[in-house]
């Protein structure tokens, strides 16, 4: 027997590549003469440069770059093992997770450090720099990501204008002339699963700013200068990315990768499935084992297992996922092609000991789903399935 394990992470436990090895020993407790292929997953958000650089066995690279403050930090992004992919998390650098309570402001922050770390990335002459962009501090529109390569944002008097959201109602001109050259040469896509247009009821500054340390008032604020940003981006880059899908997620850096970079925005998990090549990768596998920290109704809507079990459906194979916990009606992921689920969580565990006793409860749970095949070989219920068809 043959199978294809592709889990996504194990968020608090185990990184996606951990996961599927935990499977693998489980599985082979069970079965005699099994081989396994493991495909470590992500969605595009947490855990995607990790799952992308295992599943190509690839590398990190550490940087200095700055943060949403301006402070200089060390940071990575992930270079496929054929040496042509970047993978470049915009929350490594600019992520809301690298500022204190107190310290958060989006009319100061900035994403100048994810244009840093692309910058790095182009110095490796990549051709195609994979960008996710979920939980960022910040709320500028994509300019400091803009600026750290090459790119002015000048005010009225011909002066660079910046940091920050709260300074983008003072462009007058965006002069693109200093662009990084190095950028016509490579692919530029952006892993985005939200759809929130730039300004207006539903955007960047209204839905996401507030958790970003934004009052009422600097909501208000950030909106104007966003909507006035969006004029000027049409006028002087000929982008109209204001009322745009995705342009306002991360504080609007989708709308900036997509005027400045030409960047395309995507559902993550197709990025990732087409990053890892899933689809060539579970060819000759009789079963395809996914898994996840936890399976509820949002499963079914873009996530890890939804794109994992669509591949594995298009090659006619049957899924099983195995995750952390069981959310309420995980039974709604049976209508996206996963044919049986199982909790690994044999008891409650306190969350600071998840790391621990986690891998011990998926290992062990992969051991009995070894033990049902053993029972009933996938091949021969493949044979039963195909002639009642």
């Amino acid at each position: 027997m043959k199978v294809a394990i592709a889990p996504d992470s194990f968020k608090g436990s185990m990184t996606a590549l951990q996961a599927a090895e935990c499977i693998e020993r489980g599985l082979k407790r069970a079965l005699s003469g099994l081989t396994c292929r493991k495909i470590p997953m992500a969605d595009g958000g947490e855990g995607t440069v990790r799952a992308i650089v295992d599943a190509t066995r690839g590398r990190f690279i550490c940087r200095a770059v700055q943060d949403p403050l301006g402070r200089k930090i060390r940071s990575t992004f992930g270079i496929s093992g054929d040496g042509k992919t970047a993978i470049v998390e915009m929350a490594a650098a600019s992520g809301l997770a690298l500022l204190k309570p107190p310290e958060r402001n989006p009319m100061k922050t900035t994403t100048f450090g994810t244009g840093e770390l692309i910058r790095h990335a182009l110095s490796l002459n990549v051709k195609h720099i994979l960008v996710g962009i979920g939980g960022s501090a910040t709320n500028d529109g994509g300019m400091g990501m803009a600026q750290a390569l090459g790119v002015q944002f000048l005010d009225a008097r011909g002066r660079k204008i910046g940091p920050g959201g709260g300074s983008l109602r003072k462009l007058d001109r965006i002069d693109m002339s200093g662009l990084d050259a190095r950028l016509k040469h490579v692919k530029v896509e952006v892993a985005c699963d939200v759809d929130n247009p730039l300004t207006g009821p539903h955007g960047a500054a209204k839905v996401y700013s507030p958790q970003k340390g934004a009052t009422a008032v600097m909501v208000g604020e950030l909106d104007a200068g966003l909507s006035h940003f969006a004029s000027i981006v049409k006028r002087d880059v000929g982008a109209d990315i204001e009322t745009v899908p995705a342009s306002g997620a991360a504080g609007g850096l989708g709308g900036g990768l997509m005027a400045f970079l030409n960047g395309k925005l995507r559902p993550g998990i197709d990025i990732v499935i087409d990053s890892v090549k899933l689809a060539r990768r579970i060819k000759g596998c009789d079963l395809v084992i996914t898994g996840e920290g936890r399976l509820d109704r949002q499963t079914a809507f873009g996530k890890t297992l939804h794109g994992v079990a669509k591949i594995a459906k298009q090659a006619g194979l049957p899924v099983v996922a195995i995750c952390g916990s069981l959310g309420e009606c995980p039974r709604i992921v049976q209508a996206i092609g996963i044919d049986a689920f199982f909790s690994a969580l044999a008891e409650s565990v306190e969350e600071e000991d998840l790391p621990k006793r986690g891998p011990v409860m998926l290992e062990n749970c992969a051991e009995q789903v070894g033990r049902l095949l053993a029972i009933n070989p996938v091949d021969k219920a493949l044979k039963v399935r195909k002639a009642t068809v």
